[in-house]
């Protein structure tokens, strides 16, 4: 019971607003993913709180930036093996390298977020959002002419 009233209540709030954080820049990407059939508005938020708590314990825990990277590191990686398994292939084509990029760029906004670095957050989700939504026109452009 007294290490509940040790807590610092401080320092929770904190990791709750970079959680938030994380989780809400990521919303707008799971939204898109989700109209696809794919990881989505569960999925997203999931991986950009995931990596942002991964590394708020690595800072906090960890006593040398050295170490920090190699969570950093670890987390990347395992980005990576994730977004992986979202990429189907079906005889002569590929699906879900869109969806593994995105999974892989919101473990990214997690990270920024864990680090205090809010305007590289706001600008990966941003770009990450528009290259899924405006990009979408010009794919179904360039692919109309494989038809004929």
């Amino acid at each position: 019971m007294t290490e509940l009233l040790e807590i610092n209540w401080t320092s929770v709030l904190s990791n709750l607003i970079h959680l938030v954080i994380a989780y809400a820049l990521v919303l707008p990407v799971g939204w898109n993913r989700e109209r696809d059939g794919t990881a989505g508005l569960r999925t997203f938020p999931m991986v950009a709180v995931a990596t942002c708590g991964y590394m708020l314990i690595g800072i906090e825990v960890l006593s040398t930036t050295e170490a920090e990277a190699r969570a950093m590191v670890g987390v990347i990686t395992g980005m990576g093996f994730i977004g992986g398994g979202a990429i189907l292939k079906k005889s002569d084509s590929v699906s879900g390298t869109a969806t593994a990029a995105s999974l892989w760029t919101c473990g990214a906004i997690g990270l920024a977020v864990a680090w205090n670095r809010f305007e590289i957050a706001v600008l990966l989700a941003a770009l990450n959002f528009l290259t899924l939504r405006l990009m979408q026109p010009a794919k179904e452009i360039a692919h109309d002419g494989e038809d004929e």
